[in-house]
């Protein structure tokens, strides 16, 4: 059976979310309250008197104002800065009235003084709306790339996309944490590790364990195409029907629409052959680069053009919605690694780049 929404990871905060009109999510107390229960914020041993004073306080009243002079006393400078960095993050939600108002106003705003995580949450909070009655794993999958760091390897022509941080935690500790480095130093073997590549036989068991704060432990195949040898020297090219690609083209659909108000149609393509290529952007710093050389006629060397995970092609439903100078044309994404195979994808890049002809 299909987890309720609000099983789903818990940590993001999204179930202490409430809808405005548009349907956007706007924060309760007991979102704010979820904030301060955090790592970052919640209490320690070695919490002064002033923190523990002003904890006791936001969790009583979590939209309460908080003079200066109540970080100013923190003898702690890293809970001082911590606080800060919540506090305005809090009250620039508050100011928007919606968590996408403040997500979008963040960038608009030129320099970004939010941390990434904070970033990644509100993203990880929109994505489980944006999907909560969708039972489709692949999608799900997917939509982990718009807020965590993937790590994508090219295996035997299949293109593969970890959790970084997962991956990384692996190769270290074997996934027992502390215990398991302590493990490794002392040569002793470890279990294997419970990783595996989201298939058919697997898809519920993703599902589940989205349960609670959930787990990144579920490798995407982004192998969109796959080639047949055929008989007297024919080759048969496949799409692939559980695509990782066309999984992610569908959450990217699904967020247009609720930022913009607009239908699109976004697929993968292999490569552009369109002489009247007008409009392009990158879904992450690499392929924005990348693009605008391919553009401009810039000579890529064949190792920067490797990194290059897909094309899209993205169709606006309605042309009307466009800019008059590029009405009817397609918009072209791309999604590319670093020279390391990271990825970290920027969904931002469709609220601020496409071509609208009524902005967000």
């Amino acid at each position: 059976m299909f987890e309720t929404s609000s099983a789903i990871w818990s940590s993001c905060g999204h179930d202490l979310l409430n809808r405005n009109e548009r349907g956007w999510l706007t924060p309760t107390d007991a979102y704010w309250r979820h904030w301060l229960a955090r790592p970052e914020l919640a209490l320690v041993d070695e919490s002064c008197a002033a923190e523990r004073a002003l904890h006791a306080a936001l969790m009583d009243r979590p939209t309460r104002a908080v003079p200066s002079a109540e970080l100013d006393a923190f003898e702690d400078d890293d809970a001082r800065a911590n606080h800060r960095l919540f506090l305005g993050f809090r009250d620039a939600v508050i100011a928007a009235g919606s968590l996408e108002s403040a997500y979008a106003g963040f960038f608009k705003a030129g320099a970004i003084q939010v941390p990434p995580l904070f970033l990644d949450l509100v993203v990880q909070a929109v994505v489980c709306r944006l999907l909560e009655d969708d039972p489709d794993a692949w999608s799900w999958r997917a939509a982990e790339m718009l807020f965590r760091r993937q790590r994508v390897s090219v295996q035997d022509g299949r293109v593969l996309s970890g959790d970084s941080e997962t991956l990384d935690m692996l190769n270290e500790t074997g996934g027992l944490g502390e215990v398991g480095r302590l493990l490794l130093q002392g040569g002793a073997p470890l279990p294997d590790a419970q990783i595996e590549v989201l298939g058919e036989g697997n898809a519920q068991r993703y599902l589940h364990s989205r349960a609670g704060v959930g787990r990144f432990n579920f490798v995407l195949d982004l192998t969109h195409e796959v080639q047949n040898e055929l008989p007297h020297g024919l080759t048969l090219t496949m799409t692939r029907a559980q695509s990782g690609l066309k999984a992610l083209a569908r959450v990217l659909e699904k967020w247009v629409r609720h930022f913009h108000g607009v239908d699109v149609a976004i697929q993968a393509e292999t490569r552009v052959d369109d002489p009247a290529w007008r409009w392009h952007l990158g879904l992450d710093v690499e392929s924005s680069a990348l693009l605008n050389d391919l553009y401009q006629g810039v000579d890529v060397e064949a190792e920067r053009q490797s990194r290059l995970i897909s094309l899209f092609r993205l169709n606006f439903a309605d042309p009307m919605d466009m800019q008059a100078e590029v009405r009817g044309k397609p918009v072209y994404l791309g999604l590319a690694m670093t020279a390391g195979g990271l990825l970290k994808l920027k969904p931002q890049n469709l609220l601020l780049n496409l071509p609208l002809a009524r902005p967000v």
